[in-house]
């Protein structure tokens, strides 16, 4: 197996950073042991305008097979399936098990470290990628639906059976060259995920922990990828579970992975509802003191935020000692890391942070360690999921973990008519799934109030248009016996009446 990654250099920047960014000097020879093979690390070219680094596997198809022996062994020792086991293509076509040498070999510049120069990583380069033989079962088409979307100009180019009979018609290789403006540790993970899915084949036991290994790698491209699903069902080996899994925690990823460029534009739009000085106040700010209204009207102490993101409302949770036990909860390591940043986690005092924990974890399975909470707040996530995933949400909330206090806040549909930055017919977000009416959010409110034991209230966040209601919608769901406080604010029925 052969693969060759090349890139270009200036006078300010030479091509020969690649070393550094892989971690092997271009004038060395390396030679590394994986589980599969040896793998060579050499640069057929190093000069400051054009720099090749070469990954060569040399698979031990001996050892492969031993390693492997009774697993799908050939039935009643077929000699030809037996043989098979010998002769095949895995020492020269890339798959699988070219990408378990890539990470192996290249694992400190897939993660985006690099200890000598630690500002290289961030910076794209112009990247060529070419395996000369590469099994793609979809063919070339295949192939540009799964790279093009990725920022790579697709040479795919299918290979012969035989040039020398042309009759014989095409093998199911390709020859394929990725030419692109990429980090280099974005090139390696797309690779490292993408050649198993065009092979359509793991060549060792795929376990439950092959999930967070794909996410790991597709953070920040495969929760908004178009081939999502068969991406994630050929890495996973076509196991039902583990894809169920895998595509559960990439539709919650979005709501921490998805640029909220747009919808901060709307949020910090000018409100006519200003304060004293004629300030605008985002709609953003008044949300999240909406929020602590509510909880503070429902006595809470120990509060969750699901869909914490980057930990905007955790910080403002902290600020109020009333507040003793935080839990911010995302899918996205990544968000939680930012957050963890973004609150300084690290510099706070230890009686504070002891306050406050950030737990990664997916919202559409049950969590124990969610139990036992005053409150949780779903601010701005229910639009994110996919309607067919809604019940998930639900049950893991309001059914299994089960707060006093239930906090959602959504945007309203019918207040879009009064953003003149808005399109018309355009959602606040490209991210979300929908966006509904004032009566379409009542009625699922309702329902999970009805069907989990709750009782739910609505209020309205922003300037309450006398039309179209307000921007952002609000229901509080208290369980039997948690008494509201409707001192604190108007529902949306004493407001009608």
């Amino acid at each position: 197996m052969f693969l060759t990654i090349t890139t270009t250099g200036t006078a300010e920047r030479p091509a020969t950073d690649l070393g550094f960014l892989l971690h092997k000097h271009p004038d060395k020879t390396q030679r590394f042991s994986t589980s599969h093979g040896v793998a060579h690390v050499f640069y057929p070219e190093a000069s400051a305008e054009r720099c090749t680094a070469a990954l060569l596997l040399e698979i031990d198809a001996v050892a492969l097979v031993r390693r492997n022996r009774g697993k799908g062994a050939a039935p009643g020792g077929a000699p030809h399936l037996a043989l098979a086991q010998y002769v095949n293509d895995r020492p020269y076509a890339a798959s699988s098990l070219l990408a378990v040498a890539l990470s192996t070999v290249f694992s400190s510049a897939l993660k985006g470290q690099c200890k000598a120069r630690p500002e290289l990583p961030g910076h794209a380069l112009p990247l060529r990628v070419e395996v000369p033989a590469l099994p793609a079962r979809g063919g070339t088409e295949l192939v540009a639906r799964l790279f093009e979307p990725l920022g790579w100009t697709v040479t795919a180019r299918t290979v012969p059976l035989d040039e020398t009979f042309p009759e014989w018609g095409d093998s199911r290789y390709v020859r394929l060259t990725l030419e692109g403006e990429l980090r280099l540790a974005e090139a390696l993970r797309h690779l490292y995920v993408l050649l198993p899915v065009l092979d359509d084949a793991k060549h060792y036991w795929v376990a439950p922990d092959e999930v967070d290994k794909l996410l790991r790698s597709g953070e920040g491209w495969l929760e908004n990828h178009p081939e999502q699903l068969l991406i994630t069902s050929r890495f996973l080996a076509r196991r039902r579970s583990l894809t169920r899994d895998a595509l559960d925690r990439l539709e919650l990823a979005r709501l921490a992975e998805a640029d909220d460029t747009e919808a901060e534009e709307l949020d910090n739009a000018v409100d006519e509802t200003s304060d004293t000085e004629d300030k605008p106040i985002p709609l953003a700010v008044q949300r999240r003191e909406a929020i602590l209204e509510a909880l503070r009207g429902a006595g809470a102490s120990r509060v969750l935020d699901l869909g914490c993101g980057q930990g905007q409302l955790v910080g403002a949770l902290l600020q109020e000692p009333r507040f003793t036990d935080i839990v911010g909860v995302d899918v996205s390591m990544r968000a939680l890391q930012f957050a963890a940043r973004r609150l300084r986690l690290e510099r706070m005092p230890e009686r504070q942070a002891a306050r406050v924990k950030l737990l990664q974890g997916s919202l559409a399975y049950t969590d124990s360690r969610l139990n036992g909470y005053d409150a949780a707040v779903l601010s701005e996530v229910i639009e994110h999921v996919d309607p067919p995933r809604l019940p998930a949400l639900e049950y893991a909330v309001f059914g299994a973990a089960r707060p006093a206090t239930v906090v959602v806040t959504t945007p309203n549909v019918e207040y879009n008519v009064r953003w003149e930055t808005l399109p018309a017919g355009h959602v606040r977000h490209a991210d979300h799934r929908f966006e509904w009416t004032r009566q379409e959010f009542r009625a699922w409110a309702d329902a999970v109030a009805e069907r989990h034991g709750y009782a739910v209230e609505f209020r309205p966040v922003g300037p309450d248009d006398p039309e179209v209601g307000p921007p952002t919608q609000m229901a509080v769901f208290r369980s039997a016996g948690n008494t509201p406080d409707t001192t604190t604010s108007t529902t949306e029925k004493e407001a009608a009446a």
